[in-house]
């Protein structure tokens, strides 16, 4: 029980533990990798087609409408209301999933889901609000740990139950449900912020219990004194004064708070440096969100899922496994990346194209989960690099609006992509001639990023040769004087 009240009293370690409960449980969906089996299955009965063309494009359309709304109104909210927020949408996403059929209701279910990841920000901003900055380091790993923990526990649990139970997809779902509203109701029990890193930064600082006694009682009418109607009537504006100012305050402070966003937002870009890693993040980001969103579709074409075994879940397992060891790796490693750091994006980019490549030219099952395994490790190494090269340069709050928006052009990107390669309405594209333009994608960003290597190697190695001559001939100079005394 003390331990308890300990914990309570604590300003780090309570908010912290409940935001991880409510992150674990969030994320242990082990119906998540079997979605397409589960969609083109008897349970829904729908086709390749159909959840390809019409119903996964919908998650990207609402993703990019609510997305920058969500971000400011999360803000403006104080985090807590849009986490309770996310966890109806989940709520509402898997019961749709469970119990209504057809393409519309699943189109629906694609919306709610959208809302679940434009509301996703405020799981990772939240914590900053409630703690101080000497334990952001912590906190933020064990936030971020815990949801790749559950991710990977979900998904070696629906590989189980699928493989050795033989659960039938819908109760895999259900459980999903379940652990989902668990996440709910513990949303319920986070802290409320009292600062936001934009709206809320400042508070009026309450009076002194001691001036606001002596203010109080130098004001009190005398018991004996009756107030005239004059001095209602003043009361009564004052009052209303009173009222209207902070509302006033109010609204200029958010209309300054908006400019000032604006403004630092183009201060941000224009450092090279952070626009260049910007780039890569928008590109490859919007990349990486197509492949996940459309790689349970390439492996059921592969191996259907009615004739064959399904090794999904085991393979997000160690996909989401190898992404964490990779994460941890950059950590360790000493390389001047201003110098390295283009030359990598290219090469690793450039790794990630073939491994699509491979995924379009191969018919082997295994070859594609083999190559799926090699993107995601790639990409989940140079986000992490970028997110430290951003992050090192800025302010917390900088940061924030630089993640936000670098995600909002990738979700532009990979919508453009949705309408042209994938939608119905535009080229409607199958799955296979799909991931040949999403391997020319990667390779045009692993072109653009090599050819700027090659320059920035080039442009340091003149200068270095220039400056070496400078320094000769001064060498030269010198003695020629020394000579000639």
């Amino acid at each position: 029980m003390a331990c308890w009240k300990e914990i309570r009293s604590s300003n780090w370690i309570y908010p912290t533990m409940v935001l991880c409960i409510y992150g674990f449980f969030s994320m242990m969906r082990p119906s998540e990798p079997f979605l397409t089996p589960y969609l083109t299955g008897p349970d829904k009965n729908l086709t390749i087609d159909e959840v390809t063309n019409q119903v996964f494009p919908v998650w990207t359309y609402s993703y990019l409408v609510l997305l920058f709304p969500v971000f400011l109104i999360t803000d403006y909210l104080r985090y807590k209301p849009i986490i309770i927020l996310q966890g109806l949408s989940f709520i509402i996403t898997w019961l749709m999933l469970l119990f209504f059929q057809g393409v519309l209701a699943m189109q629906w279910m694609e919306f709610f889901y959208g809302m679940v990841t434009a509301t996703e920000v405020a799981y990772y901003a939240y914590i900053y609000s409630v703690v101080s900055a000497d334990h952001y380091q912590k906190v933020t790993s064990y936030c971020r740990s815990i949801t790749l923990v559950a991710t990977t526990v979900a998904a070696v649990l629906g590989q189980l139950l699928v493989s050795l139970a033989e659960l039938s997809y819908f109760y895999l779902n259900a459980i999903s449900l379940a652990s989902l509203s668990l996440a709910f109701l513990t949303s319920f029990f986070l802290p409320m912020p009292k600062k936001s890193m934009f709206f809320h930064k400042n508070h009026i600082p309450e009076t002194p219990q001691g001036t606001m006694g002596q203010d109080t009682m130098s004001n009190a009418p005398s018991i004996n004194e009756q107030p005239s109607c004059q001095e209602d009537k003043d009361a009564v504006k004052s009052s209303v004064i009173s009222r209207t100012l902070p509302e006033c305050q109010s609204d200029k402070h958010q209309c300054h708070m908006l400019v000032q966003l604006c403004k630092d937002l183009k201060e941000c870009y224009c450092t090279k440096k952070l626009l260049y890693w910007s780039l890569w993040w928008a590109l490859a980001t919007a990349g990486y969100n197509q492949i996940v969103n459309y790689i349970q579709v390439l492996w059921d074409d592969r191996a259907p899922s009615q004739n064959y075994d399904v090794y999904n879940g085991a393979v997000e397992a160690a996909a989401t496994f190898l992404s964490s060891v990779t994460s941890m790796a950059v950590g360790y490693v000493k390389i001047n990346w201003d110098l390295s750091g283009e030359l990598a994006l290219g090469i690793f980019s450039a790794l990630d194209a073939g491994s699509l490549f491979l995924m379009h030219f191969t018919a082997n099952i295994w070859a594609c989960y083999a190559s799926y395994l090699v993107f995601k490790s790639c990409y989940m190494l140079l986000i992490t690099i970028a997110t430290f090269q951003i992050a090192v340069n800025l302010s917390m709050e900088r940061y924030a609006l630089m993640f936000g928006f670098n995600n909002f052009v990738a979700l532009v990107i990979q919508t453009i992509i949705t309408v042209v390669v994938v939608d119905s309405r535009g080229l409607g594209l199958k799955i296979v001639t799909q991931f040949l333009i999403y391997g020319s994608y990667f390779a045009v960003i692993a072109g653009i990023f090599l050819i700027r290597s090659i320059y920035t190697i080039v442009s340091i190695q003149c200068k270095k040769e220039t400056q070496n001559f400078s320094n000769g001939s001064q060498n030269i100079k010198e003695q020629e004087s020394e000579t000639r005394l």
